[in-house]
């Protein structure tokens, strides 16, 4: 039997969804199960076991190569975390479930594009047998394979997509160099490139984001952790630069570069595709209204009294509610727009499940609260709260954002914003975009007859309609019935 028959046989069954536990931002962890494959070469070779490129996501079809934490001679134990891998969506941590001895590594940091299923490292029982080899090549272990035709033409889902996108889709956009992996770039400088694992430090999420938040560069701090790993404890003991220094010049006294350029992710670039993709098949019209919310904050607040502690809930908790309600009586904009099989359908939604975007360190993403009108509103809030922190600290499953039927979007926590319109999340056909509250003087006749005026407090609410699934007298509509909700707040309990 050929070595590449061998290969075949060895690798039958092997599974690629095996995605519980994947790490996003190092938070979440992946079983290798899924990519070991025992192979013994037509060459002399002890007993061996084949470590392949995972998939770490249901569309993965290639990833990079980012830091290896093992090295050949280390000893792997269930749990060990082999090596860091750059998707489209996210960096993460590929950890280990075998026990064995690393015997060699057959791609090396920086290595872009491995397909999911080729080679990456051997893997032995005994470590006397690591020296054997040292020879050992991608050909010896059957040689690499090509990445799917499929990721050229459509890539991989959006981190912040409601759904993985269709490659049947007729509307979907060519790929063009800006938004598929092209190699131009290492051939104008004839450099391998590296991965945004190698340019940036190892680094604790939650790290990251103190970071960012203390004005901190991240290349300047030195890490205490496993690896040399920045911790929130590293970030807390640094200072951040002087706001105030001189600007810097080179030796022959020139200005150095007044900015910094920061590769863009595999995650960012692929969120820009999507938007700007979105915004170029998704016909966007929009509609807003100004809405007052003094009966929604008061009752608020009466909820909160008599909640003896059991929880606390916040606006968009009840923002939330609203638009389930309404999204159920004006059910065209809780619809979306599909093209399967070369068929064009609407798809009505009947349950009403809410993406909530939020803001992470790595980027927006949209966690799902789902059946909201068959929630209360406790429940509600228990949920945005825990997948909220899980999104921040990039533990979400794919399935927890990727599914929704509508979207909102609150930025009335930053109270210069009166006003926003928002993308739409594809396939979805309405996303909801919330301002912050303000104190309205609002006109009033007093019983005497004189004119006056009293304190009312309002925001702006805009939503963004896709035109090809909800015309414009249904977006009206849907604003209207919202409005009628967050006004009337006692309809929330109906």
């Amino acid at each position: 039997m050929s070595a590449g028959a061998m290969l075949a046989r060895a690798t039958r069954g092997v599974a690629t969804g095996a995605l519980r536990g994947v790490r996003v931002q190092h938070a979440q962890r992946l079983p290798a199960l899924s990519a070991l494959a025992r192979y013994y070469a037509a060459k002399s070779y002890p007993s061996h076991t084949i470590i392949t490129m995972p998939a770490l996501s249901p569309t993965m079809t290639a990833g990079n190569i980012g830091t290896w934490q093992k090295q050949p001679g280390d000893t792997l134990a269930p749990g060990d975390v082999l090596v860091e891998i750059e998707t489209d969506k996210a960096q993460m941590d590929f950890e280990f479930q075998e026990e064995g001895v690393l015997a060699k590594l057959l791609k090396e940091s920086g290595e872009k594009d491995v397909a999911v299923g080729n080679p990456i490292a051997i893997m032995v029982e005994d470590a006397g047998d690591v020296e054997a080899f040292a020879d050992f090549s991608v050909e010896d272990a059957g040689g690499n394979k090509d990445k799917p035709a499929a990721d050229k033409k459509a890539g991989q889902e959006d981190i912040n997509a409601s759904e993985p996108p269709s490659s049947s889709s007729s509307t979907a956009p060519e790929p063009t160099p800006s938004s598929t992996p092209a190699s131009s770039e290492s051939e104008s400088t004839g450099e391998r490139l590296q991965t945004v694992l190698e340019r940036e430090p190892a680094i604790a999420p939650a790290a990251k984001a103190l970071a960012l938040e203390k004005g901190i560069a991240i290349g300047s701090i030195k890490g205490s952790g496993p690896g040399g790993r920045i911790t929130k404890q590293d970030v807390e003991k640094a200072k951040p630069a002087a706001s105030s220094a001189p600007a810097a010049t080179t030796s022959s006294g020139a200005a150095a570069p007044t900015y910094e350029d920061t590769p863009a992710t595999s995650m960012r670039k692929t969120i820009a595709a999507r938007l700007t993709q979105s915004m170029q098949q998704n016909p966007h019209y929009f509609v807003a209204s100004s809405i007052s919310v003094s009966k929604i904050l008061k009752l608020r607040q009466a909820l909160n009294a008599s909640a003896d502690g059991k929880y606390k809930l916040s606006v968009n908790d009840l923002l939330i509610k609203a638009v389930g309600v309404a999204a159920r009586k004006v059910p065209a904009a809780n619809s979306s727009w599909r093209e399967e099989g070369g068929n064009v359908v609407i798809r009505q939604h009947n349950v009403v499940d809410v993406s909530v975007a939020v803001a992470t360190p790595v980027g927006l993403m949209t966690p799902i609260v789902k059946n909201v009108t068959g929630s209360g509103l406790e429940t509600i809030s228990a949920t945005i709260k825990d997948l909220g922190k899980r999104a921040r600290d990039g533990k979400l499953k794919p399935e927890e954002y990727q599914g929704g039927t509508i979207t909102i979007s609150n930025m009335g926590m930053n109270d210069a914003i009166d006003r926003f319109t928002a993308v739409i999340n594809p396939p979805q056909a309405t996303i909801v975009a919330i301002g912050a509250v303000k104190k309205i003087a609002i006109p009033k006749e007093s019983e005497d007859g004189s004119e006056g005026f009293e304190w009312d407090e309002q925001m702006v609410i805009t939503a963004s309609f896709d035109h090809k699934v909800v015309d414009g007298a249904v977006g009206g509509e849907f604003v209207r019935e919202l409005k009628k909700v967050i006004e009337s707040p006692l309809e929330l309990m109906l």
